[in-house]
């Protein structure tokens, strides 16, 4: 068929190409407008102007801004981080990564690029800034007001750094337990052509679809009587669950992992049964063959459920709000807690910088893992 009768007509482009663009706008303004407050005194975030929301006249009359050089300079940087997380990255970890471990390759390199990142935006730039400003005349002058004080704020005075850790014992616990059980159970029901992996694939589809209020009851007595139930193995040290990281891990898993076993085994699908045969030909077992052969191949897959698996751990507030404490509290439920009708303007811009900060992480995964996520989600979509 030719390109010309599969050409769609101008006005179906228009039409869908207008859709397309205003969803975008619908779905990234909110993440734009709360970032502009974020950066403002309360005067100028909450004003009816818009203009002023956006420019600061207030936050700027404090002394509080940026010139066009600062503009220019932040720009270069987060065009020069982008470019190193799209293309530098992947072939450095392709090229030093250990030959069977390029998980940790990707480990390592993200860790690196959030350092440099980190550097650049809060070492580097603020160094040139104050030094060049002076000197370049208007070009150096305040144009847009802002400020920082609100994220010093929420992350040294609110102890939000604390809750940041919280939500990072969580979300590790159950990207780990998640891909470490969905894979070997993906890997072995894709491989299975038997009745029973079916039935088990259609009791966790049923078991994902429970409401997760109905899994926190059901554990909580649990949790609650942990310390009985451990005592005479651990003792007088025997912990309660209730109230710490662990619980939630274990309630997050169990809502994620039906999930993780249905989409890695469509990946673990589209890998063709030969290449287990080699790897046996070659003297590897069942297990070297899965972990030699198979996984290298699967690396978008896993990537691509482990972010999955992220975000719901990291996004979570009905399951942390429920089974965490005030000590062990992560950031969603904590920002939560931070709008009620008794704060004043000045603590809603500071909730509003605490819910900002939570998106920087998700931004550096996509950055990071952009391509893998892409291959990943076109192989689990195409069988073949």
């Amino acid at each position: 068929m030719s390109s010309r009768a599969m050409r769609q007509p101008l006005s179906l482009r228009l039409t869908s190409n207008s859709l397309l663009i205003l969803w975008c706008v619908i779905a990234a303004f909110p993440i734009f407008w709360i970032t502009v407050m974020s950066f403002k005194t309360p005067v100028d975030a909450f004003d009816a102007n818009a203009l002023n929301v956006i420019f600061g006249p207030e936050t700027r009359a404090k002394g509080h801004g940026v010139s066009l050089f600062d503009i220019c300079l932040l720009g270069l940087a987060l065009w020069g981080l982008w470019r190193g997380a799209a293309r530098l990255l992947p072939s450095m970890v392709r090229s030093y990564a250990p030959a069977g471990a390029v998980w940790l390759g990707w480990l390592i390199g993200a860790a690196a690029f959030a350092l440099v990142a980190l550097v650049t935006l809060f070492g580097l730039l603020p160094v040139l800034s104050n030094a060049l400003n002076p000197v370049l005349g208007a070009f150096g002058a305040d144009v847009i007001g802002l400020t920082t004080e609100h994220y010093k704020t929420v992350w040294i005075d609110r102890g939000f750094s604390n809750n940041f850790q919280n939500s990072l014992v969580v979300t590790a616990g159950v990207v780990t337990v998640s891909l470490t059980v969905g894979t070997l159970a993906g890997y072995g029901l894709a491989r299975s052509g038997s009745t029973l992996a079916f039935w088990i694939l259609i009791v966790a589809l049923v078991f994902r679809a429970l409401p997760h209020s109905v899994l926190v009851a059901g554990y909580l007595p649990v949790f609650i009587n942990s310390s009985e139930s451990l005592a005479p193995i651990l003792g007088e040290n025997a912990p309660t669950l209730y109230g710490k990281p662990m619980a939630v891990i274990a309630v997050l898993v169990a809502i994620n992992q039906p999930f993780t076993i249905w989409m890695l085994r469509s990946f673990f699908q589209n890998i063709p049964a030969d290449l287990d045969e080699a790897a046996r030909v070659d003297g590897c077992n069942h297990f070297q063959a899965f972990r030699r052969v198979i996984m290298p191949v699967m690396w978008p897959g896993v990537i691509t459920t482990g972010l999955f698996s992220f975000l719901l751990a990291y996004n979570d507030f009905l399951v942390t709000s429920l089974l965490l404490d005030a000590q062990n509290q992560t950031m969603v439920p904590a920002i939560a807690g931070m709008f009620n009708r008794e704060t004043t303007t000045t603590d809603q811009v500071v909730a509003v910088a605490a819910a900002v900060s939570i998106t920087a992480p998700l931004f550096i995964l996509v950055m990071v893992f952009q391509r893998q996520i892409v291959s990943g989600l076109t192989a689990g979509a195409v069988k073949g």
